[in-house]
């Protein structure tokens, strides 16, 4: 049997690398577990942000101008719903309200996230296993100086302006991981983690204690890549985050923060390494997808000798 892979990922820097590994490794080799802390309902809808970041983005359906949804969208839509008075913080385009709609109905019919992801997938020919981190519902949740939060209306309503005290998993005591999960990071060569807002995209998978517990018991090596280029994200608040929960905006912090499971970590460049940890170095920036090829096989390869 070949060799098999798997990352953890969410948002738009952890699709960048989620894209890397797939052009890298053969077909049907690499698994990607995906935060679904960020999922919620809106006018009726249910969206699931980092998903179809994922599936825009290995389709080559990304819009490269705004960082999310499709390319070469329209927005008939919004403008038809902000003349009727309707909320327009949060934008829906024409093409993207597609995934909306048929996740709307295949909930209706009973269909769980995994297996309706598992079409999409299918239908837009992508030769890798895509799963949400769970089928039960979680809710990302935070605690501002403005008081409790969704997610997306913390990060997209407030534009991440609220100054963060903590960050809460409603329904993560519950939730179960998604068919496959366990056994994708248990049965791997090596697992990865993307290079995503730690506390705000990856803890929510590891809010589910079986997920955590595969991680720390996995014979496989789990290597990060770090969100940070010298001491900033390059999108997102995970700087700002990490200042305002009084820590260093460092790789040592996040190193910390992810535990004893963690056994190595790509850096960018010269930046600060943590301690006690091996690292690679590379360029981290993925503006092309040169620039993720290299980052992925800086992390394969680091994952190959801390193996070996």
């Amino acid at each position: 049997m070949s060799a098999r892979y798997a990352v953890l990922t969410g948002g738009v820097g952890g699709a960048k690398l989620v894209d890397g590994l797939y052009r890298q490794l053969p077909e049907n080799s690499l698994t990607a577990i995906v935060n679904t802390g960020d999922d919620f309902r809106h006018f009726g809808l249910p969206i699931s942000p980092d998903i179809d970041t994922l599936l825009y983005t290995l389709s080559g359906k990304s819009n490269s101008e705004l960082g999310w949804g499709r390319e070469g969208e329209t927005w008939n839509f919004m403008a038809a719903l902000k003349s009727l008075g309707g909320e327009d913080w949060f934008n829906l385009g024409d093409g993207d309200l597609a995934l909306h709609v048929l996740r709307a109905a295949a909930f209706a019919a009973g269909e769980p996230l995994s297996v309706i992801i598992a079409r999409f997938a299918s239908a837009w020919n992508l030769q890798l296993s895509i799963l949400p981190m769970s089928d039960n519902p979680v809710a990302t949740w935070v605690d501002t100086d403005g008081g409790l939060l969704p997610f997306q209306s913390y990060f997209v309503e407030h534009q991440c302006s609220p100054k963060v005290k903590a960050v809460h998993f409603e329904g993560a005591a519950e939730a179960v991981p998604a068919s496959g999960v366990v056994e994708a990071i248990m049965e791997s060569e090596a697992v990865f983690i993307a290079p995503s807002n730690p506390w705000l995209s990856v803890d929510p998978l590891l809010s589910i204690d079986e997920i955590r517990t595969a991680l720390q018991e996995t014979p496989a090596p789990v290597v990060a890549v770090s969100p940070l280029i010298q001491g900033k994200a390059v999108k997102g608040p995970t700087a700002k985050l990490m200042g305002e929960l009084g820590l260093e905006t460092s790789n040592q912090s996040i190193a910390s923060h992810y535990g004893t499971w963690l056994d190595a970590m790509v850096v960018h460049g010269k930046d600060t390494a943590p301690a006690n940890l091996p690292v690679s170095r590379t360029d981290t920036l993925m503006t092309s997808s040169k620039d993720r090829e290299r980052v992925a096989e800086a992390a394969l390869q680091l994952a190959k000798e801390i193996a070996a």
